[in-house]
């Protein structure tokens, strides 16, 4: 017998290329096909040189041809390593996420501010107000979400979605999450440069099932590094918004985040900062406030940067507790940090109106070095 070449390549077709978002016949990663009786030979290239990658993908193809074309077949796969020719090697295709609406990453200067605290307690109000919401856990370092809403121990299933497998993001409280700290052991340090770093990000974006989704939340590890350049080279960002501490050095560390963010070849609206750890309330004395790390100061960095403040949350032990124990404090009803959050939610989003409604969409950008923000061109 002879196999029909077409059959095969309507085989691959089903497989998406690693890291790509693409099928191998799409990205153009079949080379050549041979067939003899029922041999085949199949030659591929892939962009990405692990040992891992390489036989994923001979997996794939041989599993392929053999559920669509011929159980029987003798499949030999040639895989190829070719390195993509653009610089650099963490550069990450822009484009948009079929289905969802807005994208806003939350971000901050500095680390120890409560940006993840932050992030999960805003996808909860914008999911009680009847939004469809998703966060991708960026901070592929320090990943806090499995934690934050006690999905720890839950691993990603694979869905088949138009022929192509894809992950499925884990669902807690309503929210889609995906974090790199699904596929990681807690105590298992994650050693990577920013290349590995950005391919696992371009995975848990372009490889999964988010489905429809009116916001995406993604949090971002402190800092302007290479994870943001990846972010915002990889997908149009909606906007951003800012957590911060009223302290002085963490001020000064949140006014980076928003120059990085309004530098002209970024151009990402900056919807407004948040201030975390506003100031401390004992239970006994509730109607005092003690201003331990300043006072105001997040509200006159907005004044000062002409940006939006949208707003404090004090510093209170029940909202540190409730992301220890993965229940975040905004899914209690009734309480004034519920309240809180409501109302900064609430000006996040008339702040993202304007915004839509003003100003054209984002474009992801390009990045020709990391030598520095003058590396950054439209």
């Amino acid at each position: 017998m002879k196999l029909d070449k077409q059959e095969i390549y309507n085989a691959l077709d089903t497989i998406t290329a690693p890291g790509e978002g693409k099928t191998l016949v799409e990205s153009k990663a079949i080379k050549n096909v041979v067939t003899f009786g029922k041999e085949v030979i199949v030659d591929v290239t892939i962009s990405n040189p692990t040992l891992q990658a390489k036989k994923k993908v001979e997996v794939e193809i041989m599993k392929a041809i053999h559920d669509h074309v011929y159980q029987k077949a003798d499949v030999k796969v040639n895989v190829k390593v070719e390195a993509t020719e653009k610089a650099p090697t963490n550069k990450i295709q822009g484009t948009k996420i079929e289905g969802v609406q807005n994208i806003i990453a939350v971000a901050s200067g500095k680390g120890g501010v409560g940006k993840s605290t932050i992030t999960a307690n805003l996808a909860i109000t914008l999911s009680k107000m009847g939004f469809k919401v998703g966060i991708l856990d960026a901070d592929v370092y320090g990943p806090s979400m499995p934690i934050m809403f006690d999905v720890a121990d839950e691993k990603p299933l694979a869905v088949n979605i138009d022929g192509r497998s894809k992950m499925k993001p884990i669902e807690s409280y309503g929210i889609k999450i995906l974090s790199l700290g699904f596929f990681t052991q807690p105590n298992q340090a994650v050693i990577w440069r920013g290349a590995m770093a950005s391919k696992a990000l371009n995975q848990l974006i372009f490889d999964s099932d988010w489905g429809e989704l009116d916001f995406m939340l993604i949090d971002l590890p402190p800092g302007t590094g290479d994870i943001h350049l990846s972010i915002v080279q990889a997908i149009p960002l909606t906007g951003a918004v800012i957590v911060s501490t009223p302290q002085k050095i963490a001020l000064a560390d949140a006014k980076k985040g928003v120059a990085m963010f309004q530098q002209e070849n970024i151009n990402v609206p900056v919807l407004g900062i948040i201030e975390n750890m506003s100031y401390f309330t004992p239970a006994e004395l509730p109607d005092n406030k003690y201003y331990i790390f300043g006072q105001d100061g997040a509200k006159n960095l907005a004044t000062e940067i002409d940006t939006t403040f949208l707003g404090e949350i004090p510093l209170v032990q029940s909202i540190r507790e409730a992301g220890d124990v993965g229940h975040p404090v905004a899914l209690q009803s009734e309480t004034a940090l519920e309240e809180a959050f409501i109302e900064i939610t609430k000006e996040m989003v008339s702040q993202l109106v304007k915004r839509n409604e003003d100003l054209p969409p984002t474009e992801v950008v390009k990045i020709t070095t990391m030598a520095g923000c003058s590396a950054v061109k439209s």
